[in-house]
């Protein structure tokens, strides 16, 4: 007996599970809807009415109508029943958050750093400019130096026509 060949270039077909198949999305959705519901004061409330309806029918209503005696040992298990579904649901959606929360914090993280980058880029920039102007002749420069020019040649005697018409 050989062993079939097998292909390493094609994807192996989808094995039968006796598992259902579920959606995780579609499961962890629900599963922030619900522990979103049981986080609002509307499910404390009916959770209250539920409560006081099953103890008021219980000690109140005929005894052949009655469905859970004194100790209200139904109701305890009802009770416990909704809290061990509650719980796992509501971690579910705490780590659904916690994911988002991570992914969002390493984008802002990736998003300052470039901020950073941009920003000290844009510093050498502003400084390589000032550097570059203190180089630069300005207007008030150049006239500075046309005036001081203009008084070395005042006092080689450069122009001594213009001197002696301003003296006549």
């Amino acid at each position: 007996m050989t062993r079939p060949r097998v292909r390493l270039d094609l994807p192996r077909a989808p094995r039968r599970s006796l598992l259902p198949e579920y959606d995780p999305e579609a499961f962890g959705r629900l599963s922030e809807r619900v522990a979103r519901f049981l986080g609002t004061g509307r499910f404390i409330v009916w959770m209250t009415l539920v409560i006081i309806l099953w103890v008021l029918w219980n000690v109140f209503a005929p005894d052949n109508l009655r469905f859970d005696q004194y100790p209200f040992i139904f109701l305890t298990l009802m009770l416990s029943l909704q809290a061990s579904y509650a719980a796992p649901l509501i971690l579910l959606a705490q780590n659904r958050q916690d994911d988002r929360d991570r992914v969002t914090h390493e984008q802002d993280r990736k998003q300052n750093e470039r901020s950073i980058a941009d920003t000290e880029y844009l510093t050498r920039e502003i400084a390589a400019l000032r550097m570059g102007l203190g180089e630069v002749a300005t207007r008030d420069w150049i006239r500075s130096e046309f005036q001081d020019l203009i008084k070395e040649m005042d006092e080689r005697r450069l122009f001594p026509a213009e001197r002696d018409e301003g003296d006549r």
